[in-house]
């Protein structure tokens, strides 16, 4: 059985996403569920490739002058 070690719920225009971090039996990852037009999909990421997952999402955006800037 998954814990959940902490979540968080974003609504974006009809869409939907949960990002929860969760560990189970076989370690830690994140699931990210996008919700839209009752059809729901899912991913799930290992903890060990969350930095190249979140580098890949950052180097996708920058070369498309679509990251924002704080």
């Amino acid at each position: 059985m998954d814990s959940i070690l902490e979540a968080k719920e974003v609504q974006i225009e009809r869409k939907r996403f949960h990002f929860e971090f969760r560990e189970n039996e076989r370690g830690k990852f994140l699931r990210i569920t996008e919700e839209a037009h009752g059809r729901r999909n899912t991913i799930i990421v290992p903890s060990t490739g969350l930095n190249d997952f979140t580098a890949a999402i950052e180097d996708v955006l920058d070369a498309g002058g679509h990251a924002p800037r704080a």
